[in-house]
Parts: C-alpha cells; structure tokens; sequence
C-alpha cells in the first residue's frame, strides 16, 4: 500500500542528492514516517495470515491439540501483558500527541501525532487479533473435548 510512495521518495531523494547534489530536507523523514506506518497497518494481517516468524521446534512433531494449547498459553502468558500495556502506552502517547498537535524537532518539522495516532490503531488491531486467536484456540479444545 505504502510501498509505491516510499519508494518514490526514495528515488526522488536518491536522484536529489547524487545527480545534482541537492538534497531535500525532508526526503529522509518522510521515508521514515512512510515505512513506520507501512510496518504497523501490517501488524494485525500478518497475523491473520499466520505470517509472523516463529520457531516451532516444540510444535513442529507435536499434535494438533498440544500446538494449539502452546498457542494458547503463549498468548495468554506473553501476547496478552505485553500487547495490553503496548496499546494502553500507545493510546496515552497518541492522545497526548494529538492534543498538542505536536511536530516533530526537525528542520522539516512535519506533524508527528498522525504516525503517533496509525501506532495506537495498530497496536488497537493487532490486540483484537490476538484475543481472536485466544478464543479460537479456547473453542478448538473445547470443541475437540467434545467430539
């Protein structure tokens, strides 16, 4: 999604400093911004998509019903403390930011609350999307005692 504009910028900036020894103050916050965003609207599909890198030594051999209790407990016991606290911290940070409609301290000074604000949502998602993955771990044992 925000690969196209970055890379644009990127070139344009490249094409600024190098052919005609002119670079622009503001080439290397924007590719900044632009990557942060793209890197946080993809927290939550990726793991929808099962996408985010994991080592599965323990779950690799193992049955379909112990890989699903070590997703459960993993979730609960990491996913759930560190991302509730992430997304509380992000949403005090992005509130606070928006208030003041704070700018970042560079030459460029380009609005920084919108990046601030796109890191609450994400955190805000991919939360949602862990908790989905605990109830869908929750009903697979449930369903599964069952059958």
């Amino acid at each position: 999604m925000l690969i196209l504009p970055l890379t644009i910028v990127v070139i344009y900036e490249v094409i600024m400093r190098y052919a005609f020894d002119a670079p622009t103050i503001w080439g290397f916050e924007l590719t900044t911004f632009l990557y942060g965003v793209h890197f946080m609207l993809g927290l939550a599909y990726t793991d929808v998509t099962d996408g985010h890198v994991k080592v599965d030594i323990f779950t690799a051999r193992a049955r379909t019903r112990t890989q699903v209790i070590i997703v459960l407990l993993t979730n609960l016991i990491i996913f759930l403390p560190v991302f509730t606290c992430l997304t509380i911290w992000a949403w005090k940070f992005a509130i606070t930011s928006t208030l003041q409609l704070e700018l970042n301290s560079t030459s460029w000074s380009p609005a920084i609350w919108p990046v601030k604000l796109i890191m609450a949502v994400s955190f805000s998602f991919l939360l949602i999307q862990g908790i989905s993955t605990i109830l869908k771990a929750i009903h697979t044992l449930s369903s599964a005692k069952k059958a």
